[in-house]
């Protein structure tokens, strides 16, 4: 879409004002976050909430409330969104197209929060998965055996002191969760995927170290442009849409709508613009905007089968368990972690480093980020 001179200079501005101000990837998330925490109208304070306790690992026990109406006795999206807000360092999309699944995380004997975690259908393009495969799969095949997990984060300071973080990966990939997303995906659950929030940053991550249950398998190799945030999205996207003879970019149900309308509109900017210096300090930021972004660390599960890259590749009909299938049972996985967890909780407290602070984007913006 060819649009005028001064829409086209005025929409550069707005990309060029924005993205100008980040030379970093913390930078674009601490901001994104900031604003985001700033719009929330907060009435009761959120620490009662979240695991805060001194107790040895080995006296934990642990439940799973699904979230959303189609469950019994199940927990309100809203709440969900509200806190996961107060703790994810991301900006999680609250409404996400697709079969998902949402988890929250309680120690049992306290009732306090410990961690979110939602699974969703994977992505649809992967060169770590392609070349574990051997080749891009078929994807209805792949798409009838895969899940991602997109969310696991756990609260702070349980992440920190008890190894939260490995402990919500572990669930996602305990034969509870695959017979769970096999009822809730209607789906034969085989293979569970996930990446890091940052890659190139950091060289490790919460997924590390939790053979056999989950392995790393590279990094990806998207290169993506940051997106907007809510009000300068909106504002620019309102605009495009008028010109678009009141038509938005993309459907409305479309997937990665946000991303795909924003993509069109810089598209429809560097067609319009005339003033090559316009043009060119568009292009700059735009290429450097686009060096925020990370490749990410990939990690795959089997959920314990010995075959699964063979049934994805149509090599054979049905899945067999492998040599560790067992091992994937919730109260194997969750003794497995206890073992770990009670190795860091000793060090912590012999050190004098166990934490004692809720850690919440509400109360204070100035968090690690990057751990």
């Amino acid at each position: 879409m060819i649009i005028s001179e001064t829409d086209a200079n005025w929409a550069a501005d707005e990309f060029i004002n924005y993205f100008k101000n980040f030379t970093s990837i913390e930078d674009y998330l601490r901001y994104v976050k900031t604003e985001l925490v700033a719009q929330t109208n907060q009435l009761t304070p959120l620490q009662d909430e979240f695991f805060n306790e001194d107790i040895h690992p080995e006296e934990m026990e642990f439940e799973i409330k699904f979230i959303g109406n189609r469950f019994e006795q199940s927990l309100p999206q809203e709440h969900y969104n509200n806190l996961l807000a107060a703790v994810s360092s991301h900006n999680n999309e609250s409404n996400i197209p697709g079969r998902e699944l949402r988890w929250m995380v309680y120690e049992k004997r306290t009732q306090l929060l410990v961690g979110f975690i939602r699974f969703g259908s994977p992505t649809i393009n992967s060169k770590p998965r392609n070349i574990w495969l051997g080749k891009p799969p078929n994807l209805s095949v792949f798409n009838r055996h895969a899940a991602m997990g997109f969310v696991i984060v756990p609260s702070q300071p349980f992440g920190y002191n008890y190894l939260g973080g490995k402990f919500l990966a572990l669930l996602c990939v305990s034969h509870f969760a695959r017979e769970t997303l096999n009822k809730v995906f209607e789906k034969d659950i085989a293979l569970f995927e996930t990446t890091s929030l940052y890659g190139s940053t950091t060289s490790a991550s919460q997924y590390d170290g939790l053979k056999p249950f989950m392995r790393y398998k590279g990094l990806t190799e998207s290169k993506f442009l940051p997106l907007l945030h809510e009000e300068v999205f909106h504002r620019l996207h309102d605009r495009f849409t008028v010109l678009n003879n009141n038509t938005p970019l993309t459907d409305n149900k479309a997937s990665s709508k946000k991303m795909k309308r924003q993509t069109k509109m810089i598209a429809s900017i560097k067609k319009s613009l005339k003033d090559q210096d316009k043009l060119n300090e568009f292009n700059s930021v735009i290429d450097m905007a686009y060096g925020l972004t990370q490749k990410k660390r990939f990690y795959i599960s089997d959920y314990g089968y010995g075959n699964v890259r063979e049934v994805i590749n149509q090599e054979h009909d049905k899945l067999v368990p492998g040599q560790n299938w067992d091992k994937f049972h919730l109260e194997n996985i969750t003794a497995w972690w206890k073992r770990k967890a009670s190795k860091r909780y000793e060090t912590l407290k012999k050190d004098g480093r166990f934490r004692n602070k809720v850690e919440l984007w509400t109360d204070d913006t100035n968090i690690q980020i990057i751990r």
